[in-house]
């Protein structure tokens, strides 16, 4: 077992990256419609590569530096009276990381730009041909994500194991070491995405909600408005792209973090002990051939079908296939008995049960977040009442919402970190969230699809398809509204999950065995650290209305100068909006990224692990409860204006688009918007991040304050 066992892992993440080509292959051949068509895809396709390539520019000197300052850094073991450096092994995974994380992105974008109007050429013919264009295109970056992670994690894992070899230092240990530099870059590149695509997109779409079409009139797709292409490369930028990034980041952090407390487990098994280390990657290797047999029950029988029944279905095959495939792997990889970890001891059994807990953690969270953020639902439809009586009422209701569907997953969280350590201590967590983050190409593959089928609605209003072609773009749409904070709300159960094995990870290291909170320096570290989410969040925020205030004036400046623009005579220029979305988002989102990496390094070199880890323990809980809120609230905001588009009876009054009640929930969702795509979605990434940079430092923190 032992000569194979170590390579099944990368042969998995290689086995999804090839049917992600054959996937990619089958959408591009699709049918992209008429020339118009073509050419506004085109408009947005260029526009994306343009931000992606300006991005880049910016991230590739902060990748240098970083990389140089871990060279410099890095850890030096001394072995026989040699010195081996391990810094320069750390640089180097930390670029691949980076480079990774940032192909992740790429590959989603890329196939999104082109999905996107052949949803809407499919959209032509039947709902059913749109979603199966739609979603083949989401799984392609859903499988890129998850094969590009495992192929690296578990291929890097290889190559520095035979680094190390007979070098005279813990060759396992070393190699989880180094791997550390890995997750730090996919979580780094993953943050600035997230932010920099988040402030892109909201900028350019409250410009093109409020002057569109609250004081223009027009829909937010409609060919007149001037932000409304810089509004569908938004979507693609910060909901295709910087959510590759974010969930590339998520997926590496949560399968290390249980390498980590792994390698501390003692077993004996025919894999020299690395059971526990290989199994987190075994698993989510296993998840992404669980995925693709997901995909194939996502599908439809005609226009009356429920699209989210579909993806629930899928979803849910892909839960149970990889839970059923994780109890064979985890009874075969470890070894019968008692098996120890640093301050527990339990079984294998226990260890699967952890597993089990992790995916009903991951499905509960998933249920909250669809009842909270679904149209139709209790809460959504509270908003959509409230809206007739005002903006005001709009926002305190979605507000209220928001912060009602912390209740469920706090306390599924709490409840699934509880059972997960008693089944398997620390690692139980960590495995927990592994087992949560498995069918990560699946989930990502249903959230994916949310942005390309707002696209294709896009592209049919711009285009000025005939009505039935945008109700089902609008069909897809309104579900992908739901996915999309279902896949958030994912992603922030596993980071919490995740922040904390990493936490365990980063105490142990740090040579400390508790955080007594009765120290007032340790108390003023968890206060701190509860604050930095808000200050972040505030800083996301108000980056997106300094940017979406210069987009308004734009808007109404060429509303008011080129009089054309109305009755179709002229074209508005689209480019000056791209250009003011970009810079933007370039320059706003470094301040959020600061905060993230520096604040742990000056704590920690400052006042020492212990208060570190208070300021961990008050930015994880803190940035856990802003992260569901917002991403909530935004949500339900979003999906009680499309209630309004669709027609909703209030008071034995049926109420459309275009109504005083329409126009409030018009502002309600302007304001979710940097709630749910800019500052909701990046507390999880700001979590994970910040603990990964604590992991790093750990060794070198050791006895200050003490």
């Amino acid at each position: 077992m032992n000569s194979y066992v170590i390579y099944l892992a990368p042969a998995l993440g290689i086995l999804g990256l090839v049917v992600m080509a054959f996937k990619s292959a089958w959408v591009s051949k699709q049918d992209p419609g008429e020339a118009n068509m073509q050419e506004l895809a085109g408009h947005i396709a260029d526009g994306a590569m343009a931000f992606l390539k300006a991005e880049w520019k910016v991230l590739s000197i902060f990748v240098l530096f970083t990389a140089a300052l871990l060279a410099y850094s890095g850890t030096i073991h001394t072995v026989n009276g040699k010195e081996i450096h391990s810094s320069w092994v750390i640089c180097i995974a930390f670029i691949i990381g980076a480079v990774f994380s940032a192909t992740a992105g790429f590959i989603g974008m890329k196939v999104a730009t082109k999905a996107n109007v052949r949803t809407t050429q499919a959209a032509r013919t039947s709902l059913k041909q749109a979603l199966k264009v739609s979603f083949t295109g989401g799984t392609v970056m859903g499988l890129g994500v998850a094969g590009l992670a495992v192929l690296g994690l578990g291929g890097l894992f290889i190559v520095f194991l035979s680094l190390f070899a007979g070098l005279g230092v813990n060759q396992v240990k070393t190699a989880i070491e180094v791997l550390t530099g890995f997750s730090l870059g996919a979580e780094s590149i993953a943050l600035f995405s997230r932010v920099g695509g988040g402030i892109y997109t909201k900028a350019a779409d409250v410009g093109a909600d409020l002057v569109g079409k609250v004081e223009a009139g027009i829909p937010e797709d409609d060919v007149r408005n001037p932000a409304t292409i810089a509004d569908n490369v938004g979507d693609n930028v910060g909901d295709v792209a910087g959510m590759g990034a974010d969930l590339f980041g998520s997926y590496v952090a949560t399968i290390l973090a249980t390498m980590v407390l792994g390698q501390e487990i003692k077993v004996n098994d025919a894999l020299g002990g690395m059971s526990p280390i290989l199994l987190p990657m075994v698993i989510c290797g296993l998840g992404i051939v669980f995925s693709i047999v997901g995909t194939l029950f996502v599908r439809i029988k005609d226009d009356t079908s429920s699209v989210q029944r579909a993806f629930n279905i899928g979803n849910w095959a892909s839960m149970l296939l990889t839970v059923a495939a994780a109890y064979f792997v985890v009874m075969w990889l470890l070894p019968d008995g008692p098996i120890t970890s640093r301050i527990t001891t339990f079984n294998k059994t226990g260890v699967f049960l952890a597993i089990v807990v992790g995916t009903v953690v991951g499905a509960i969270m998933s249920i909250s977040t669809e009842y909270y953020t679904a149209m139709g639902k209790k809460p959504v439809l509270s908003i959509v009442r409230q809206s007739s009586t005002g903006h005001a009422t709009n926002i305190i209701g979605g507000l209220a919402v928001g912060m009602k569907s912390t209740v469920i997953p706090i306390l599924t969280l709490a409840g699934g970190i509880m059972a997960s350590y008693y089944f398997a201590g620390l690692y139980g967590v960590a495995i927990a969230a592994a087992g949560m983050m498995s069918t990560t190409a699946m989930q990502l593959a249903i959230d994916a699809f949310g942005p390309i089928a707002d696209n294709a609605g896009g592209i049919a209003e711009m285009s000025q398809l005939p009505p039935e072609v945008r109700e089902r773009t609008d069909n897809l749409d309104a579900v992908g509204n739901t996915t999309a904070a279902t896949g958030k709300g994912f992603a922030i159960a596993s980071a919490a999950l995740t922040s904390l094995a990493l936490f365990a990870a980063f105490v142990g290291i740090a040579g400390i065995d508790r955080i007594d909170i009765y120290k007032a320096n340790v108390l003023a570290g968890l206060f701190v650290g509860g604050m930095i989410p808000f200050i972040f969040s505030a800083l996301c925020i108000q980056a997106v209305g300094k940017a979406a205030m210069d987009m308004v004036q734009e808007v109404r400046r060429q509303f008011r100068e080129i009089p054309g623009i109305m009755d179709y005579t002229a074209q508005p220029e689209y480019e000056k909006c791209v250009a003011i979305s970009t810079k933007a988002s370039l320059r706003e989102m470094m301040m959020p990224g600061a905060i993230a990496l520096i604040t742990p390094v000056i704590v920690g070199f400052t006042f020492g692990p212990e208060v570190l880890g208070g300021l961990l323990a008050g930015v994880t809980v803190s940035g856990v409860l802003m992260g569901i809120f917002q991403s909530n609230a935004g949500g339900a905001w979003d999906n009680a204006k499309k209630s309004f588009e669709k027609g909703v009876l209030i008071n034995e009054e049926m109420i459309y688009k275009g109504s005083e009640s329409h126009k409030a929930s018009v502002t309600g969702d302007t304001v979710g918007d940097p709630f749910k795509d800019t500052s909701g979605p990046s507390m999880n990434i700001l979590i994970k991040l910040m603990s990964i940079v604590s992991l790093i430092i750990a060794p070198y923190i050791y006895g200050i304050g003490q």
